[in-house]
């Protein structure tokens, strides 16, 4: 690292540390940016499944009520950089985009890579120095900031903490921004999972492991039969239980599973009310009357869940389709309409996607980022307490809150 000192030191360079390093330069403003691998944007790279939800395309109040961790602290932010906004940048530099189902925002292209690729180039463009360093350390000075990386030391008037938080490690996010925020007296919310695949009790899952549902409606369902999520979508079985696009979402609507139980139901056939299901049944057995009933509704199913379903309606496997009784046929479309999931809990919190939890909000100027504590230390993105649910809104936070604390940092006094 040639240079000693800087206006603004930005540390971590995912998506928000990258805006927030562009906007502050874009003003003028000299800017470090320090990232720890040797590349920005690696686990925006890998966000969406790679395609990147950049944002959703709905009103600032809109995404508030997707945001069940301190929504309300968001309010200015997202009114300065609102989801508009977002999509007008990205496609200034060059990202064409697509809303698709749930008014979600992806990339023309379906790659990530080009978002992580617009945001290095509006990092060089407006002359962001970018060193792949980790920072080790940081201090206040008399007259600012003293950045300690492995590569050297930077004096920096102003600093703008942008390190995630503690979900995919192997990105980078490791926590190390939560202890240079404690060194400034802030208090950090332990961190927990969100967006996390869910763990189940027995052994259903473990049987149906790597069998992937499409177009399934799931539903958790709390303590007196309140139901906290219900969605039609994707999702997998695993080893553990189930994960996969519906689970995520459905993990961050479970705040405190010390308040279970908690279940999972998952309708197969969301399409068909019970009536027509039935009637669907009727005629499947009545077409292989003579067959065994295993055989005579594999039309209707996947063939990894033909036989845990009918053990789970009661009905022996070589039961003749022409002698299943009506009870027999109830309860099976009960459980192609209800199949039930004890759900325990979480996989570590490393498996998450986004880190709820963080630098307390109390603590942050809601406007600017800057905090409350320390004059000159501002925070974007995952390492503040605000998380929300799926469907573009975690990235419009962290472009909202980049964009505020860049624009708040590189203003000149």
């Amino acid at each position: 690292m040639k240079k000693l000192h800087a206006d603004i030191a930005v540390i971590g360079g995912g998506a928000a540390g990258m805006l927030a390093a562009a906007t502050a330069a874009e003003l003028g403003a000299e800017v470090v940016l320090f990232e720890r691998n040797t590349y920005t944007g690696k686990k925006l790279r890998i966000t969406g499944k790679g395609r990147c939800n950049v944002t959703n395309h709905c009103t600032p109040r809109e995404i508030q009520e997707n945001v069940p961790t301190n929504g309300k602290f968001l309010f200015s932010v997202l009114d300065a950089f609102t989801p508009d906004d977002v999509i007008a940048l990205f496609e200034s530099l060059g990202v064409p985009l697509k809303t698709e189902r749930g008014r979600r925002v992806f990339p023309v292209s379906d790659a990530a890579a080009d978002v992580v690729e617009a945001l290095r180039r509006y990092c060089r463009k407006t002359g962001v120095d970018t060193v792949f360093s980790r920072v080790k350390g940081l201090s206040k000075t008399e007259d600012g900031f003293l950045v300690e990386a492995e590569c050297g030391r930077l004096f920096a008037e102003k600093v703008i903490l942008c390190t995630g938080g503690i979900s995919y490690p192997l990105t980078g996010s490791t926590g190390d921004g939560y202890d240079m925020a404690e060194a400034f007296g802030h208090t950090i919310v332990p961190p927990k999972a969100s967006l996390v695949p869910l763990t189940a009790a027995g052994d259903l899952c473990g049987r149906l492991q790597g069998l992937s549902l499409r177009n399934v409606t799931f539903t958790v369902v709390g303590p007196k039969k309140k139901v906290l999520f219900s969605e039609q979508g994707e999702m997998l079985f695993t080893h553990f239980g189930v994960t996969g696009p519906l689970v995520l979402s459905a993990s961050a609507h479970i705040r405190d599973w010390s308040k279970g139980p908690y279940a999972g139901k998952i309708d197969l056939k969301p399409a068909l009310d019970e009536q027509t299901l039935d009637n669907r049944v009727q005629r499947d057995l009545k077409e292989n009357a003579n067959r065994d009933f295993l055989n005579a509704i594999r039309g209707l199913l996947p063939a990894k869940l033909v036989p845990v379903a009918a053990e789970l309606a009661g009905i022996p496997g070589d039961t003749k389709a022409n002698s299943v009784t009506k009870a027999q046929r109830q309860n099976l479309v009960s459980v192609l309409k209800g199949l039930r999931i004890e759900l325990t809990g979480t996989r570590p919190i490393d498996e998450a996607v986004i880190t709820s939890g963080g630098v307390s909000v109390r603590e942050v100027n809601p406007a600017t980022m800057e905090s409350k504590l320390c004059p000159g230390l501002f925070f974007a993105g995952e390492i503040l307490d605000v998380d929300a649910y799926t469907g573009g809104y975690n990235l419009q936070i962290a472009w909202s809150t980049a964009r505020a604390a860049g624009r708040c940092a590189g203003e000149k006094e």
